[in-house]
Order: C-alpha cells, then structure tokens, then sequence
C-alpha cells in the first residue's frame, strides 16, 4: 500500500526521485533540499478487488444508460419483455467478444450471454 511522506524540515509532500549515479530510490522536498532514501521500490500499487455483487449491480444499471444499444428484437425468456440492452464484453482466451443481454424490465432481474 503506498503511503503519502512528508518533509521533516519543512512538512511539505516528499516526491518519488531517481538518483541515477547511485541508482536509488529517493522521495524529494520540492520546496526545500530534503531527501530521504525510499525503503521500498514500490511507489504505487493499484489493488482491484471485485465483488460478484458489483458486477451484478453495474449490470442492473446499464438499463438506465440511454447512450447504450437497446433491441427489440430480443425478447427476455423470463419475463417476456420485448425491450433488451445489449453489450460486447471480452471472453478469456481466444473466444473473442461475447454478447451480454440485459433485460429493460425494472421488476426483471434477467442477464444472459450469447
């Protein structure tokens, strides 16, 4: 987890630096001349962790986004409704793109892929 560092002579935010000559890590004052050697080479680490409920959640909301594709068409084998959303979504491996319909039905909780 990356952790913000501040100067301890002037309180002001410490900045990633590459010493070159040396080959180090630094973190800089950019108001005064303060450095200190990093205890790690980690400057930033970005941790996505998901929840299947939030990908069910981003789902139910695609039915509300007017810019998104809607057919007709389709209709959901749930429910019946004669309104679908429709997106590409990337497959693992060499699949290629696969289709995500979201039924328009507020009361239809229905998501199926072809």
């Amino acid at each position: 987890m990356s952790v913000m560092r501040f100067c301890r002579e002037c309180n002001n935010l410490l900045y990633p630096k590459e010493e070159k000559e040396q080959k180090i890590l630094l973190y800089a004052c950019r108001n005064c001349d303060h450095e200190e050697v990093a205890d790690s080479f980690c400057v930033y680490r970005n941790v996505i962790d998901h929840e299947i409920s939030e990908f069910s959640q981003t789902l139910q909301d695609v039915t509300a986004d007017p810019t998104l594709p809607r057919t007709k068409s389709v209709k959901c084998a749930v429910c019946g409704h004669p309104e679908v959303v429709f997106l590409q979504a990337a497959t693992g491996g060499d699949e290629g793109m696969t289709l995500i319909f979201v039924c328009c039905n507020p009361n239809c909780d229905h998501r199926w892929r072809e």
